[in-house]
């Protein structure tokens, strides 16, 4: 349960930094939005180290599926686009393939 807390405040801040420059680049948002990105971004790297996985290379692994369903929350909650069915059907899929990497039976070698 800690992993999920970890990679939900890891997801909240790596999607505020990207969507600073997002907002920068593409909506035309002032260039001051890039310094609170940077550091969004650099929270969002520290904030991983927490997961609690033996490699690196897993915990990325799984966060990928808790940041596509935090994009879409993303997309629903501050651009005000719902998700389609089909958002859906594809977070779902990824959330499953998370949560196999995570609570996979694994020796401890391994």
């Amino acid at each position: 349960m800690r992993s999920f807390a970890v990679y939900a405040l890891a997801a909240l801040a790596e999607i505020a930094g990207c969507y600073a420059f997002w907002a920068w680049l593409r909506v035309g948002a002032s260039g001051l939005w890039l310094g609170p990105g940077i550091l969004s971004l650099a929270a969002f790297a520290y904030v991983l180290t927490f997961v609690d996985a033996p490699a690196a290379g897993r915990a990325y692994a799984a966060y990928g599926g808790i940041y596509i369903a935090a994009s879409l929350a993303w997309l629903w909650s501050i651009e005000g686009l719902r998700p389609d069915r089909w958002d859906l059907i594809g977070a779902a899929i990824c959330l499953l393939g998370a949560a196999v990497i995570l609570f996979a039976p694994r020796a401890l070698t391994g």
